[in-house]
């Protein structure tokens, strides 16, 4: 059953690297795909990344993370948005 299929916006949370520090965002998918080109943003402990025409781009990094910090644990092409901007969390 695939859930995603009829959905307009799919929005992903994760981890963005494995328990071993390996990146989790590829250049590549592993493992088997049941609604391809699907998600349309990705929030991770690290960085908010929207996903454009396959590949990420970086909107917001979390507070006191880097850009390299996040390239450096991205596997995948990383472009950065023109007005990147620090993640926001209500009090």
């Amino acid at each position: 059953m695939d859930l995603v299929t009829g959905a307009k916006r799919v929005i992903v949370a994760m981890e963005h690297c494995t328990k071993d520090g390996e990146p989790r965002l590829l250049t590549q998918c592993t493992l088997p795909l049941t609604a391809k080109a699907r998600v349309s943003l990705v929030v991770t402990e690290l960085a908010v990344l929207s996903v454009v025409h396959g590949e990420f781009v970086l909107r917001e990094l979390a507070p006191g993370v880097s850009l390299d910090y996040v390239r450096d644990r991205t596997q995948a092409r990383l472009l950065v948005s023109q007005d990147i901007k620090e993640m926001a969390f209500a009090r």
